[in-house]
């Protein structure tokens, strides 16, 4: 199972929030580019980066970020937020992404995302399902949509996404550990490459989620709060 360190940009800098509220803001570095280093120097090969300007403006913004940590760091970034356009993903490859997670523009305009696919295949594109109450969110999850997350990712599995990024909203920054219970369901009614996001807070969940088939697995908050040691990801990568 991959070990995918997660930085949230929010003007320039390295912040996390709870449950994808935005009044929750805590910045950890003013400085997102020293962080990915860090990540690198132990072992990291992946990172994923999030644009939540871009989440909230629907757009990309924070593409300098990605071009720095690209240009400095060999680390193999999967980069989201508020992607909702050609010229969006051409910016997010030019600037270094190797991969791009999109969520909200798979819900509000698939014709787009499927166009995507099509264009640049299904190793480079990601679907975001994140979910509140099994209910795919969009737009920086301020809002959500009536659609089954399950459901969402099957859909897609079916037009050729291979690669799904699921999000409990209700555990992202909680840490009280993952939805282990959703991810098996998604497991036993697909056959997609699953990354786990939201709800890590020990060595033991990451076990956990590989035992039970996960591709990966992001975390954030339980670097920044001192659960998980860099030198623990280290032995376990």
């Amino acid at each position: 199972m991959r070990i995918i360190p997660a930085i949230d940009v929010i003007e320039g800098k390295c912040v996390r929030l709870t449950k994808g509220d935005y009044a929750t803001k805590k910045i950890y570095n003013e400085n997102p580019v020293e962080v990915a280093k860090e990540f690198e120097d132990n072992g990291i090969e992946y990172l994923h980066l999030v644009d939540l300007d871009g989440a909230k403006s629907q757009h990309i913004v924070n593409y300098k970020i990605l071009e720095q940590i690209a240009s400095k760091t060999n680390l193999k970034i999967d980069f989201g937020g508020g992607l909702k356009s050609d010229e969006d993903l051409r910016i997010a490859f030019e600037n270094g992404a190797s991969q791009i997670t999109g969520g909200s523009i798979a819900v509000k305009n698939p014709d787009v995302f499927t166009g995507w696919l099509t264009k640049y295949g299904s190793d480079k594109i990601i679907l975001g399902a994140d979910c509140i109450n099994r209910k795919i969110a969009t737009h920086g999850w301020l809002e959500t949509s009536e659609v089954d997350v399950v459901d969402f990712i099957k859909q897609y599995e079916q037009i050729g996404v291979k690669n799904t990024i699921c999000t409990d909203v209700a555990k992202d920054g909680m840490l009280q550990g993952a939805s282990v219970d959703l991810y098996k369901e998604i497991l036993s009614k697909s056959d997609v490459n699953l990354i786990a996001s939201g709800g890590v807070a020990s060595i033991d969940d990451l076990i956990e989620l590989k035992e039970i088939g996960c591709e990966g697995a992001i975390l954030g908050k339980a670097i920044y709060e001192g659960y998980i040691s860099l030198k623990e990801l280290q032995k376990l990568c």
